[in-house]
């Protein structure tokens, strides 16, 4: 089992930036991607960033040029930098992790379609003001 912890949600100006992190726990040996999806108010899931050991990444178009996602050496801790922050980006932040081979744009995709069937957090929680 996997255990996933988010922190660095809050509050931040359009315009500002914001950085997330997320630990995982327990079995963590077998982690292949990782990475961030989001639900914003009445909407459904969406993938944001994902990243695999290599680094090799992944990014949804709303974020593309304004979003970074890294890992650390240890392949347990990711981080997501959201820069110039718009109200649309306020939404319910999620960490999520594969056991499993997968392709960062597999992972984002998985995340927005299926996001019951990896591992995830409970969420941190980021709002926008305009």
């Amino acid at each position: 089992q996997v255990q996933l912890v988010e922190s660095g949600g809050g509050t931040v100006q359009s315009g500002g930036s914001l950085r997330l992190s997320c630990v995982a726990t327990g079995d963590t040996s077998n982690i292949h991607s990782m990475g961030w999806f989001r639900q914003g108010p009445g909407k459904g899931f969406e993938g944001v960033a994902a990243i695999d050991p290599d680094g090799s990444t992944s990014y949804a178009v709303a974020v593309q040029g304004r979003a970074t996602v890294s890992r650390d050496n240890s392949g347990s801790t990711i981080h997501l930098q959201l820069d110039n922050a718009k109200p649309e980006d306020t939404a319910m932040y999620y960490c999520a992790a594969q056991t499993g081979y997968m392709t960062p744009d597999q992972l984002l995709g998985v995340m927005r379609l299926a996001p019951q069937t990896i591992y995830r957090g409970r969420g941190t929680q980021v709002t926008v003001s305009s």
